[in-house]
């Protein structure tokens, strides 16, 4: 089905006469508006716009913001991804794109390995000590290492899933740590 330019413009009415929802103005809006957050959101503020808005990098950037849970909630959420976000059809096998990206010779491997040695920048900002940065960093030089060797380096990055055990290893020294 064609549309012409009038239909896009300026939309059909309903079968029963009025207007049909979707076209409906923001001032016959039903209830209030809420944020992200799950806060009410004034209708004064939103007359402002986007003149206020702007970025602030640094500590109170985009991540600067985020508690220690939610820091380590990403790095789980980022060594499932690279490592087993996907399930090999017909099998239980379980792979990331670190595999995937980890199939372009050379390049592939720089960049699944830079992402790992940033998840192990994560733990040393979340105050990971030296051993076990020691044993992150060397999951990371092994799955780089061995992950350049053409088709065996990527069946071993499938298979060892160093960014889940250095999330795994990350969380043990947590659960050892006082709550604060």
């Amino acid at each position: 089905m064609i549309m012409s330019e009038d239909d896009i413009l300026a939309p059909r009415k309903s079968r029963s006469g009025g207007r049909s929802r979707a076209s409906s103005s923001a001032t016959e809006a039903r209830g209030p508006i809420i944020d992200q957050e799950g806060r009410e959101i004034r209708p004064e503020s939103l007359e402002q716009g986007f003149r206020e808005f702007r970025f602030e990098f640094g500590q109170a950037g985009p991540f600067g913001n985020l508690t220690r849970e939610q820091r380590i909630a990403r790095l789980e959420a980022v060594a499932r991804l690279l490592d087993v976000a996907f399930i090999l059809p017909g099998t239980n096998i379980r792979y990331g794109i670190d595999g995937l990206i980890g199939l372009i010779p050379v390049v592939g491997d720089i960049i699944t390995t830079a992402i790992s040695l940033w998840l192990v920048r994560e733990a040393r900002a979340l105050g990971a000590p030296w051993y076990i940065t020691a044993r992150m960093l060397g999951n990371v030089a092994l799955d780089g290492v061995v992950g350049l060797v053409p088709f065996a380096g990527d069946a071993f990055d499938v298979m060892f899933r160093a960014n889940m055990r250095n999330v795994r290893l990350l969380r043990r020294w947590l659960e050892k740590q006082p709550r604060m």
